[in-house]
């Protein structure tokens, strides 16, 4: 297994190494990602349903499941994640891929010119296990989100700030997260009572 990764481009330049092929499995791109941080398997699912892909049908609930299973071994503090095959079987288009990675560069190099390790004592113990019930609250709310457009990208965005702030350990990011969580909460629960309404 390859190290951890350390930044948000190494993540981007691993998966467009892995999107050599027609198709990549989701098994395949979670290969390249190390095997100890919890970060990069909150962050790779959520900035690839930010990308313009996300936009491909089912794909978001697709993404919010593995993000839920994710946060859940998070809960449990397992030392190594696990996923069932039939997700890590899943395959999507190397090109599509790569096309969306090639968007969000520059995105990645703001990233880790901005985040680093600050206030770390808020990405430790309690507060990441707060993180994971976060983003598990989150992934629930992707399917319903898709019958409207783009909306899932709100939650997908404060599920990849956790991911990035406990990848770079940066507890102002994670206090950001906390806070944007909140809001995202906020947001679902006024789209769907004014649908309802």
């Amino acid at each position: 297994m390859p190290e951890d990764p350390r930044s948000v481009s190494e993540i981007i330049e691993r998966l467009d190494a892995a999107a050599g092929d027609d198709r990549v499995s989701v098994g395949l791109m979670l290969d390249c990602l190390g095997e100890r941080s919890f970060g990069p398997f909150l962050l790779v699912p959520a900035l690839i349903e930010i990308s313009p892909i996300g936009g491909i049908p089912g794909l978001p609930t697709t993404l919010a499941f593995i993000i839920l299973a994710f946060s859940a071994q998070m809960l449990l503090r397992a030392e190594h994640f696990w996923l069932p095959q039939f997700l890590m079987r899943r395959k999507m288009s190397g090109g599509k891929l790569r096309s969306g990675l090639s968007k969000l560069r520059p995105v990645a190099r703001l990233l880790d010119r901005w985040f680093h390790g600050r206030l770390r004592i808020m990405v430790r113990g309690p507060f990441i296990a707060a993180a994971a019930l976060c983003c598990m609250v989150l992934c629930l709310t992707v399917p319903p989100l898709e019958f409207f457009p783009f909306a899932s990208t709100i939650p997908m965005l404060v599920i990849a700030m956790f991911g990035l702030a406990i990848m770079v350990r940066d507890g102002l990011l994670m206090l950001v997260a906390f806070c944007s969580f909140a809001g995202s909460a906020i947001f679902v629960t006024n789209l769907f009572t004014g649908f309802a309404a």
